[in-house]
């Protein structure tokens, strides 16, 4: 009997820490998301220059120019990161 209530309490424990990391990383999520004042920087060598860009969805397309070759990134503004990089010429 004893086992079964030291195991019930152990349980009870987890539920709650784990209740309590969800909310925190559902918090953590929400608040990042939309920061305002944050920025995403384009690592782009020197002389590029932004030829067109349009919205797809919830993605931004953005042909770059100069520099190099031409070329497309594909950006997520909410979550400020790069999701990819496509090159047009060589």
């Amino acid at each position: 009997m004893r086992a079964l209530q030291i195991a019930t309490v152990v349980m009870g424990v987890l539920i709650v820490a784990g209740t309590i990391g969800l909310f925190v990383v559902i918090g953590h999520r929400i608040t990042a998301r939309g920061t305002p004042g944050a920025t995403l920087v384009l690592d782009e060598p020197a002389g590029t220059r932004i030829a067109a860009a349009s919205i797809s969805g919830d993605r931004l397309v953005v042909q770059l120019a100069g520099g190099g070759p031409d070329r497309v990134v594909l950006l997520d503004p909410h979550a400020l990161r790069v999701l990819g990089h496509v090159s047009l010429a060589r």
